[in-house]
């Protein structure tokens, strides 16, 4: 690797190993009555240095009196009090909850005319030099590699400036605007140059939709189409990511390449896996040729021959597979579903099989998923509504009103404002009503239904609170309701707002607070509630290897077709939903894919063929 990379398995500890740096420097300074200065990022990765540097202040006495900041970069035009604005963010965000001197926090202004944006760089060029240069410098990375808004193309003598947008980071940023037509074209940020002139320089990513770039920014060439390698002409750049952000990387995917390897059964699947694909060839069909030809002649040597290891390994693929008569029967089975449509996305079929199966479902839905409703849907239903209090059906006076006032609002809706409490109950309620027919197609009934609405996600806007005890509370109350034998949970965390990660903190802590960590066995022999086996399921992003799979639910194909039909009665999410990420199509067809890919992966493997798949991984 060519850039220093620390590898967490948890994104958490990301936050609490960068604030631990910033700490140190920071007391340093202090005890020597000298300045700190930092180089912050925007952006949901570095919420958590943040937050983490936010309770140093306020439990462990850390001041920022002698903090001088400068910000990346902030987008063009934008008003300082925009809900976008990354002035307004990082004053929610950190500066509020800090001693910081308001004098020494510096941001480019997006609020300036364009004529004057030329001095106004060169101002905030002079004013780092002016605090002696930036001390440490946090970046987050985006899915092109810009560090900053430095877009592929840009110059490694590039200092701050005006700049146009890529259209894969509009479309990233789409999510916070409600829309990328409401996302700015311009943006002003501080140059490569300017980046690389930092002391020292931290860089975060977390998440598998960030792993192809973090492993180009570390192992490849540097290359001007992909600003991040500029940092590897850094003399001191560390990448803090997380498991699933370094998926890729040598050391993590095929760390039998890099260096001698402690083989163990889980590794020796994943090797023979890798090799099966590299070959063209059944896992059965591997030969001793093949192990030397790519530098695993170990492998075979340590399970005694090459017909012992490819039979452990085929037989240990084959035993993942679990049809509806090794699927649990008569059990209490929750199924966690963060949005209203991820049950079905990326577990339609296996619930068809537990339904089938004669077990006891509740789908809890953890959140409105309000803000992915579409303002012409709501147009739809309040036209509707105005038909029924015309014709009799409901009651005029008090339909009206709410008519009146919506109509109101959304003809007056300026870009990306937040919905009224009105409009964000409505796409609530719409959510709610798809999710029951969804499951009614798999043979649930609406009782199953249970509609969490936590409070973390009632900002009516993309960026949420931090999960606190209002929300565990929620789900430990139903954990201790149904007393599950079983629960499944979303580890698709490459969602791209990150609810699916807060959520499954939400249930963690819950789960912690309710079972403790003891082992299963000590619950029961100490009177406690039986801890719930949890299953992981993936979908709607990217789904789970084969080789990291625990279980693989095989799908006919009229369970794929019923599975789609349940997505289908998602109509707010149908043709185009309103933040499906990087992957422009629908979420029908992503899952037919994948379901379809998993099963032609263990058909090309040797094993046998199957129409579709879901995976599962116990955790």
């Amino acid at each position: 690797m060519r850039i220093r990379t620390v590898i967490v398995e948890d994104h958490d500890d990301i936050g609490r190993l960068v604030a631990d740096r910033i700490a140190e420097l920071i007391r340093q300074r202090n005890e020597a009555g000298r300045p700190t200065v930092l180089g912050l990022a925007t952006g949901s990765t570095p919420i958590g240095v943040y937050r983490e540097l936010i309770r140093r202040h306020t439990e462990e006495g850390l001041s920022f009196a002698r903090v001088v900041t400068f910000n990346l970069d902030e987008y063009y035009p934008m008003d300082p009090k925009s809900i976008h604005s990354y002035h307004r963010f990082m004053w929610e965000n950190l500066f509020s909850a800090i001693d910081i001197d308001p004098a020494n926090v510096h941001i480019p202004r997006g609020d300036i005319p364009r004529e004057a944006i030329a001095a106004e760089a060169r101002a905030y060029e002079d004013a780092i030099r002016a605090a002696g240069g930036i001390d440490i410098q946090i970046l987050g990375i985006g899915k092109t590699g810009h560090i900053g808004f430095n877009e592929p193309g840009s110059g490694i003598d590039s200092r701050t400036r005006v700049v146009t947008l890529d259209l894969v980071t509009r479309k990233d940023a789409a999510a916070d605007f409600f829309g990328e037509e409401n996302v700015p074209r311009e943006a002003i940020t501080m140059g490569i140059a300017t980046i690389l002139e930092a002391r020292e320089i931290l860089i975060l990513a977390t998440g598998e939709h960030k792993a192809d770039i973090v492993h180009r920014a570390v192992e490849g060439e540097v290359d001007h189409e992909v600003p991040a390698t500029f940092l590897q002409r850094h003399p001191n750049t560390t990448f803090y990511v997380d498991r699933a952000a370094a998926a890729l990387l040598t050391p993590v995917a095929t760390p039998w390449l890099v260096d001698e390897v402690q083989w163990t059964d889980s590794l020796a699947i994943r090797a023979v896996t890798w090799l099966a694909h590299r070959c063209g060839k059944a896992v059965l069909k591997l030969t001793q040729r093949d192990y030397a030809e790519y530098r695993l002649s170990s492998l075979p040597a340590h399970y005694g021959s090459v017909g012992a290891l490819n039979g452990m390994v085929f037989n240990a693929l084959g035993a993942k597979i679990r049809g509806r008569s090794k699927l649990p029967k008569g059990k209490r089975i929750i199924c966690f579903s963060p949005h209203p449509d991820d049950d079905v996305i990326s577990m339609g079929g296996i619930l068809h099989k537990l339904v089938e199966n004669g077990n006891e479902i509740i789908v809890a839905y953890m959140t409105s998923g309000n803000i992915a409703v579409f303002d012409h849907d709501v147009r739809r239903y309040v036209d509707f509504l105005h038909r029924m209090a015309r014709e009799g059906y409901i009651a005029p006076a008090p339909a009206a009103g709410l008519i009146a006032k919506v109509t109101e609002f959304l003809a007056h809706k300026e870009p990306g404002q937040v919905d009224i409490p009105e409009v964000q109950d409505l796409k609530r309620m719409i959510r709610e009503s798809e999710a029951v027919s969804g499951i009614e197609v798999l043979g649930l009934t609406a009782s199953a239904a249970r509609f969490l609405n936590l409070p973390f996600y009632r900002t009516g806007t993309v960026r949420k609170d931090p999960i606190g005890p209002a929300d565990v509370a929620i789900v430990r109350a139903l954990l201790e309701q149904v007393q599950p034998h079983l629960i499944f949970v979303a580890g698709d965390l490459s969602d791209p707002h990150g609810t699916h990660r807060m959520c499954k903190e939400a249930i963690d802590r819950a789960i912690e607070e309710l079972y403790g960590k003891s082992a299963r066995d000590e619950n029961q022999s100490s009177g406690c509630p039986q801890r719930p086996e949890i299953w992981l399921y993936r979908g709607a992003w990217q789904e789970w290897p084969v080789t990291e799979a625990t279980w693989l639910v095989p799908l006919s194909q009229e369970e794929l077709r019923l599975k789609i039909q349940a997505i289908f009665k998602h109509q707010s999410q149908k043709d185009t939903a309103p933040f499906p990420g990087q992957d422009e199509r629908e979420f029908w067809q992503r899952v037919e894919a994948r379901n379809k890919g998993t099963a032609a992966e263990l058909d090309r493997l040797g094993l046998a063929e199957y129409f579709a798949m879901e995976a599962y991984v116990v955790e």
